[in-house]
């Protein structure tokens, strides 16, 4: 992964608007319409591919963005959070804004985002919607920040493709404590007459979400994951199913005018990437596994993805950095097994759980914890036993500890072979 400076991006979205603070949360749809309104409305008119959900969202956009590609349809695509660089944020057939476009960007708009209070989610997708329609895409791929009701890619008025990733429990203290309440606020962006495509869900879920199509004259699609006949460019067999939903979406722009052959789908599934997701790494040429489960939802999914490994029951090495308002006790419950040990880590420039925060929450764990203070001691020290561990120790709990170990080149992606089975 190439390394990018994103200083300038930092301070527009940060220091230099009053009061926009990186980590600020304010759910509203009405500043978002208030701003594409007084920008002229851009991309108004053109239709927009959805993506929303609890985990698997970002590895949706993956496929279907790669496979747009490959069929020669020019599309924008917006995702979050980002890995190294806000420029990731905003991409038009796999490639990213440039920094200076960005930051040209972000100049222009920052009056406005002064007067209509915007967050700074709030301000990257309105950037991108602006930079988009001025490069003459012919289709949006959104995918939700958060919840969904009153997620800023929700004040997009076309979204008649609406794909929906499996939906669990996080980011609670904003979409309410029970699956019921942030299955609302995630099947809300159901949009009149829209196609909705969704692998299947927690039955509580379920109702929910054909509550809302039935309501909004919606037809949902159902779909069970792909076979392994499938090449996936993205490992893990939940992508099975997260390559399902895309390819319902792929095959629903029929209705829009585009047919996509296998062929295609075939093509762009195998290439696509999604970095931070099951990805094989090195540290100093030793192999690692990095993997941004950051809620007890990824956990449960990464721990079901622990069974497919080799040796994975003589015990697994874990370097955990979890954010402090997160279920870090109920991922370590999922992920920790009687021969893991776990390596607790803090997050750079994120409030972090402690091996001792933890320990008094999962008293039953306290002895499988360690604490370090940087991923380099702890692999450093790993590196002096008579053998490197396999398998290979594994760096999760969060996207933001990733994407700084890559940003810092502590860490290396490893090269990817790619398939070329089409």
């Amino acid at each position: 992964m190439a390394k990018e400076s994103s200083f300038g991006i930092e301070l527009l979205l940060g220091a230099n608007i009053p009061g926009m603070d990186q980590k600020r949360m304010d759910l509203e749809l009405k500043r978002m319409q208030m701003a594409l309104a007084a920008l002229g409305k851009p991309c108004g008119k053109i239709p927009a591919i959805q993506i929303v959900g609890t985990n698997g969202k970002g590895s949706i956009a993956s496929f279907i963005e790669s496979t747009l590609k490959a069929a020669g349809i020019k599309a924008g695509v917006t995702t979050s959070p980002h890995l190294v660089s806000w420029c990731e944020r905003i991409r038009i057939s796999e490639q990213s804004i440039t920094d200076q476009e960005f930051q040209r960007l972000l100049i222009t708009l920052k009056p406005l985002a002064i007067k209509l209070e915007l967050t700074p989610f709030e301000i990257v997708i309105a950037t991108a919607f602006k930079y988009f329609s001025t490069q003459n895409v012919e289709l949006l791929v959104l995918e939700v920040g958060l919840g969904g009701r009153l997620d800023a890619t929700t004040a997009h008025p076309l979204r008649p493709i609406i794909a929906m990733a499996s939906i669990g429990l996080d980011h609670c203290e904003h979409l309410g404590n029970d699956i019921k309440a942030i299955a609302k606020e995630k099947s809300a962006v159901i949009s009149p007459g829209s196609k909705v495509i969704s692998a299947i869900q927690h039955p509580e879920v379920t109702t929910i979400i054909e509550e809302t199509a039935e309501r909004n004259h919606a037809e949902i699609e159902w779909v069970e994951p792909l076979s392994n006949e499938w090449n996936l460019g993205i490992q893990g067999d939940v992508q099975r199913k997260n390559a399902a939903v895309a390819k319902g979406a792929l095959n629903a722009l029929t209705m829009l005018g585009w047919e996509i052959s296998e062929k295609e789908l075939r093509t762009g599934f195998a290439l696509a990437n999604w970095p931070g997701r099951l990805q094989e790494a090195n540290w100093k040429g030793l192999p690692l596994l990095l993997d941004g489960a950051h809620n007890p939802h990824a956990a449960e999914q990464l721990a079901v993805e622990r069974n497919n490994w080799e040796r994975q029951d003589i015990g697994v090495h874990w370097v955990l950095g979890i954010q402090s308002h997160k279920q870090a006790p109920s991922m370590l419950r999922y992920l920790l097994k009687p021969t893991d040990k776990a390596w607790i880590v803090p997050i750079p420039n994120h409030t972090s759980w402690t091996k001792a925060e933890l320990s008094k929450a999962c008293p039953e764990l306290a002895e499988q914890l360690c604490q370090a203070y940087e991923v380099n001691q702890i692999l450093s020290r790993l590196e002096l036993e008579e053998q490197w561990p396999n398998p290979a120790p594994v760096i999760a709990g969060s996207l933001y500890l990733i994407g700084d170990l890559l940003s810092k080149e502590i860490v290396k992606a490893s090269e990817k072979e790619i398939p070329f089975q089409f």
